[in-house]
């Protein structure tokens, strides 16, 4: 009790002294050194050196009289303004404010600031200066933190920026700025969308086209000779650096009348569809109206394709072979017309064969071309009757558990990305007379084959690398076609896959058979400390959901991969088939004797043309 009434007093004592001490004490005896006062911006007859900021959003000529104007303006209210100098005008003419991204003048006038030229800054009005609230109140807040301070006077909206409650009303009317900005972008995404579902489609200058009164492609005869040579060439054999040069050379002109060409430029003229007759509108989009970046177009908006459009230069067969061309030229393929391949017979029927270079064909090239070689009512089985022979042991019921959840260092096994695909020691000890392989792949059956290949074969890809007398598994570059079996195994791109596969073997043939619907999968956690680099990511290791059910496969399902190949003792494996050619639509290439005879007729037309100028 008496402990409680001695904390009490205490207590009353600290508050009595703390509200002695906040009497305060008598005024007349501080002397008090006054600060400078803010003068008044309206009345400020200091001299300041004073910049004027104008832009204008398009290059339009119509828009001229805006940017002369401001400039205009702005030159006569610094002129009759007292102890105001006209330090700079600086301007950017069709550039727009939402992004700091070409804007040359802006930045130069800010890297002045900073070394001390300027001390006020006058524009029209915030949206002039920024119409992107984070570039807006940055600058401001930057330049007020400058000494001398520096402020921006929005005539418009009539705010000094060193004036101290300008800022709610800056942050308030910029933000109506950038949503303007935002609104007239869906604006124009709508129209352009609506005119793309209508057929109505942009189409830029392109070499080989003019436009007439309404807007309509044809053909200008002169410019399509040099893209005729350009095709002609590529599909003969002869590279785009090859192409450029002689172009060059021949002093032909590009559509913006230059003379010298450069591979990139060729490469353009080539992946045109425009050529063909074709349209294909929205092939970039813009993620941002922030920034204005472009990305292509991968699915991520409606794109519209529109055939025969205009008078084609190049016939449809011919830029398809292109494109196939270039796709291969990517990964470092020969310079040959990719073919896909597919067996027709044997026990690896509907297999389709991967070129290791080829980009060129999609997930429904692939199971179109395995597809071809059944019978329309042909149907995959099920599930399979297994009877058991009087005497054994039934083992109905039964699960082989699976060697994922025991060992998979030193089995047989494979391990693809979207970049890569290794195989494991187990894999080469399995073929261990196999220097070289084939990939097949069976899109229905989801199922990849490997088998042993001859060197010279164009498919051929190098498996293993020698070390130290004994052969060890070589990484293998799968980038041009690891996302086609992605997709074809609906597989997430962000995640690796490793797959247990089995040696199937006769006396005289053996193969390695991976069942791709049954995946070990681990994707890379990302850290929550994202700015932390040197911390590793974690790596989540998943399985498929349906093994949650069981150990492994049923015991005589086990052998399903061979049931449904049709490997028996009583048949012919022939797994070594070189298959047939599929073809969709056969195309209809122009030959070499006619190209050769084609690129000699331009060649000699543009000579000709050239000796009669001189």
């Amino acid at each position: 009790m008496i402990g409680s009434e001695e904390r009490t007093n205490t207590a009353e004592e600290k508050k009595a002294r703390i509200r002695e001490r906040y009497k305060g004490i008598d005024p007349n005896e501080l002397d008090v050194i006054p600060a400078i006062k803010t003068a008044d911006f309206y009345n400020d007859k200091s001299t300041k050196r004073v910049a004027v900021y104008a832009r204008v959003s398009t290059d339009d000529p119509n828009q001229t009289s805006s940017y002369e104007l401001q400039k205009n303006h702005y030159t006569d209210v610094v002129t009759r303004h007292d102890g105001w100098e006209l330090s700079q005008i600086y301007a950017d003419e069709g550039i727009s404010g939402t992004s700091l991204q070409h804007r040359d003048s802006f930045i130069r006038m800010i890297n002045d600031c900073q070394r001390g030229k300027i001390d006020l800054i006058i524009t029209k009005s915030v949206s002039r200066f920024a119409r992107n609230v984070v570039d807006c109140i940055g600058y401001v807040r930057e330049l007020a933190r400058m000494q001398p301070p520096i402020g921006v006077f929005f005539e418009t909206e009539n705010i000094y920026t060193l004036n101290p409650n300008s800022e709610m009303s800056l942050s308030f009317i910029s933000t109506l700025a950038q949503e303007e900005s935002h609104n007239k972008s869906e604006i124009m995404n709508s129209s352009i969308e609506m005119r793309f579902r209508r057929g109505i489609f942009l189409t830029p200058p392109l070499l080989g086209y003019d436009q007439d009164e309404n807007g309509n492609l044809v053909i200008n005869q002169e410019e399509a000779k040099t893209v005729r040579l350009i095709f002609f060439m590529y599909l003969y054999g002869y590279t785009c650096v090859q192409i450029a040069e002689m172009l060059t050379k021949l002093g032909r002109k590009t559509k913006k009348g230059n003379t010298k060409w450069s591979p990139g430029s060729i490469l353009q003229q080539l992946e045109n569809e425009r050529h063909c007759g074709d349209v294909l509108a929205r092939k970039t989009w813009t993620p941002s109206y922030l920034d204005h970046k472009k990305r292509k177009n991968r699915q991520n908006r409606n794109q519209y394709i529109k055939r025969d459009h205009h008078e084609a230069i190049i016939s449809r067969d011919d830029f398809i072979a292109v494109q196939r061309l270039i796709s291969n030229a990517k990964y470092g393929g020969d310079k040959i017309l990719p073919q896909m391949k597919v067996i027709d017979e044997g026990v690896l029927k509907g297999f389709v064969i991967i070129n290791p270079k080829w980009a060129a064909f999609t997930d429904i090239d692939y199971r179109e071309a395995s597809e071809s070689v059944y019978d329309e009512d042909h149907v995959f089985p099920d599930s399979f009757q297994v009877e058991v022979t009087e005497g054994d042991f039934d083992l109905s019921g039964f699960e082989v558990t699976r060697a994922e959840y025991i060992d998979t260092q030193t089995k047989t096994r494979l391990t693809l990305t979207t970049s890569t695909i290794k195989f494991s020691m187990g894999c080469i000890k399995k073929l261990p007379d196999a220097g070289f392989i084939e990939l097949l792949v069976h899109p229905e059956l989801k199922l990849l084959a490997v088998r042993p290949a001859s060197k010279n074969s164009k498919n051929a890809i190098k498996w293993r690398v020698l070390k130290e007398e004994d052969h060890f598994p070589k990484e293998i570059s799968a980038k041009a076609f690891a996302r086609t079996l992605y997709k074809l195994f609906g597989w997430d791109t962000a995640g690796k896959y490793c797959v247990r596969g089995e040696r199937i073997a006769n006396d005289s043939e053996s193969i390695l058979m991976f069942k791709m619907s049954d995946t070990e999968t681990f994707f890379r956690k990302k850290s929550d400390d994202e700015e932390n680099e040197l911390e590793k990511p974690e790596t989540i290791h998943s399985f498929p959901l349906h093994w949650t059910k069981h150990f492994g496969d049923e015991y005589y399902r086990r052998a399903q991969i061979k049931e449904l190949l049709e490997f028996t003792k009583n048949k012919s494996w022939n797994t070594a088939s070189e298959g047939i050619t599929y073809e969709k639509e056969p195309l209809d290439v122009t030959p070499p004797s006619v190209l050769e005879s084609e690129i000699d007729g331009l060649l000699e037309n543009f000579r000709k043309a050239d000796d009669n100028n001189e």
